[in-house]
């Protein structure tokens, strides 16, 4: 397949989609809008479209984000032997499923066109200023995604191509100083427009209620999501850039904003029907990682039975164990199969529901662990990082309906990852000692390194990231924590270190034979173009 940057007009009340290439974005075109009479009325135009944005971030979720940066985080696996076996999760870069990463990114900026012409030729009467700050948050959120695969992404200039017709990506280092730049002004139009009277933007607000699958139009959620997105990027880039990470933090730290630190702040998209629902218990290819089972297995976390189902093989029945990554699958389902699935049952609903699932963005106790994080490192604002892990942990037990064991688990002092015992094959096994099992306990201590204190708190934010793959893989990259299994079998020819682990997916085929300045982004890597290359705030030794 090969795709074009796509242009997007909206003549009257109708949307033309004019695309070449895999024609990813056809559903747009049938875009539920009813009548075109139903384009004017109830801001359909706008609010569907929205609604796609959304959506849109686990449209081919098997593709990406499961078969990649779910696995790469440690908190999934499969027992399905893709590609005879090589696959992504054993090095072998498959083309075919990481193109899903920039061409979902494409959706949904594309969606967002949409919206912007629509509000212009249909709606020109009506102030979009809290709609259009929602909408820029989307994108933000999709497109640091893509840049935490790739490094570099089309941002800033995505809707500008080039006289040449090309269109150039941004740095990482720029993209994110553009996220945080753009995060502001959203809040700064976000707290606009909540600070006006009941009747001020009737149309904005009323489009927004409609439109909102996260917080259901409710505009200081939005603030409060958008500065802890800011905190969350501003953290990402401490062993980057230092000075502009502290300034960052700072920042979002002493926002009016605010910051979600209660679960009834979280930022949940409901999706409908989880599309997890069908990849697990549908076809049975997505199954719980092994290090996350190893992990809640050894600190007897009570959260395991909302995290996994007891396995239902022979050998291993009733008991939470997953499967690791890269291994030799032997016969596949029949071998593996019946280890533990995957589940996400929270205190307030089924994440993976058929009918009513949720897609986790940001939670109260990413919150705590990001000023827990912020509070080792000095920055001003963030408060103490004991009390801050430690409601952190507090509100990840809250998440998943499990507040009343909260306080002994925090007093373990003894508690550490359990070894991996694997069943069908003793080499996968990792051993009591092994140094890829980690020795780090549970309640907080003073007189610990800095460094041992870092390891505790994103050890546990790890935990409560659950099942947010691709945060959790990002943060195990900066910090190196939590430590992970290596994988045993490494079809990469030499390009990806096993020790190492993989650092970041490889631009896809797609990318470089599209209108994508692809050169450029290729010189932006300082390094090759494969998944061994560090990313830009990948600069922890």
């Amino acid at each position: 397949m090969k795709f074009n940057h796509i242009k997007i007009l909206v003549f009257g009340a109708v949307a033309l989609l004019s695309a070449s290439g895999c024609g990813d974005l056809e559903d747009i075109n049938k875009e539920k809008l009813g009548n075109p009479e139903n384009f004017y009325s109830d801001y359909a135009a706008v609010v569907n479209p929205m609604k796609s944005m959304q959506r849109g971030l686990q449209s081919d979720y098997q593709l990406y984000p499961n078969l990649s940066a779910d696995m790469f985080s440690g908190m999934f696996s499969t027992a399905t032997p893709f590609n005879g076996g090589k696959n992504n999760m054993s090095y072998f870069m498959m083309d075919g499923w990481n193109n899903r990463i920039i061409a979902r990114q494409q959706d949904i900026f594309n969606y967002s066109i949409i919206i912007d012409d629509a509000a212009k030729t249909i709606y020109p009467d009506t102030d979009f200023t809290a709609t259009f700050a929602v909408k820029k948050i989307i994108k933000i959120f999709t497109a640091s995604r893509v840049s935490d695969s790739h490094g570099p992404v089309v941002y800033s200039k995505y809707e500008t191509p080039n006289p040449n017709g090309t269109t150039d990506f941004d740095s990482q280092q720029d993209a994110y100083n553009f996220f945080i730049k753009d995060l502001d002004a959203a809040i700064v139009n976000l707290q606009k427009v909540q600070n006006m009277p009941v009747t001020g933007n009737e149309g904005d607000k009323s489009a927004l209620t409609k439109a909102d699958l996260v917080f259901g139009g409710n505009i200081g959620q939005w603030a409060k999501f958008a500065n802890s997105l800011k905190l969350r990027l501003a953290m990402r880039m401490s062993y980057a850039d230092p000075a502009k990470s502290k300034q960052y933090a700072e920042e979002a730290l002493a926002s009016s904003a605010g910051l979600i630190t209660d679960n009834a702040d979280n930022a949940l998209i409901s999706v409908g029907q989880s599309e997890l629902s069908f990849i697990i218990y549908s076809w049975g290819d997505c199954l719980i990682g092994a290090p996350l089972m190893a992990y809640m297995n050894g600190y007897n976390d009570p959260r395991l039975p909302a995290y996994a189902i007891p396995a239902t093989d022979s050998q291993v029945l009733g008991s939470y164990i997953g499967i690791r990554q890269g291994i030799d699958l032997l016969n596949g389902k029949t071998t593996y199969g019946g280890f533990s699935q995957p589940q996400a049952k929270s205190a307030t609903g089924d994440y993976f529901s058929g009918t009513n699932g949720k897609m986790k963005l940001f939670t109260a106790a990413e919150g705590w662990f990001l000023k827990a994080e912020a509070a080792l490192r000095g920055y001003a604002g963030a408060g103490d990082a004991k009390t801050n892990y430690e409601n952190g942990v507090k509100q990840s037990f809250g998440e998943w309906g499990k507040t009343a064991d909260v306080a002994t688990y925090l007093a373990n002092t003894t508690a550490t990852e359990a070894p991996y015992i694997d069943p069908k094959n003793a080499a996968n096994n990792i051993n009591a000692g092994d140094a890829q099992l980690s020795t780090i306990t549970i309640a907080w201590n003073d007189a610990d390194s800095t460094e041992r204190k870092l390891e505790r708190i994103i050890t546990q934010k790890w935990l409560s990231l659950y099942p947010n793959g691709p945060e959790a893989w990002a943060e195990q990259r900066r910090t190196g924590y939590p430590i992970l299994f290596k994988i045993r079998q490494n079809d990469s020819g030499g390009l990806i270190s096993t020790d190492a682990m993989i650092r970041r997916i490889p631009f896809t085929n797609d990318t470089k034979t599209s209108l994508y300045n692809y050169q450029q982004a290729s010189q932006m890597l300082n390094g090759p173009d494969n998944g061994g290359t560090k990313l830009w705030w990948d600069k922890k030794l």
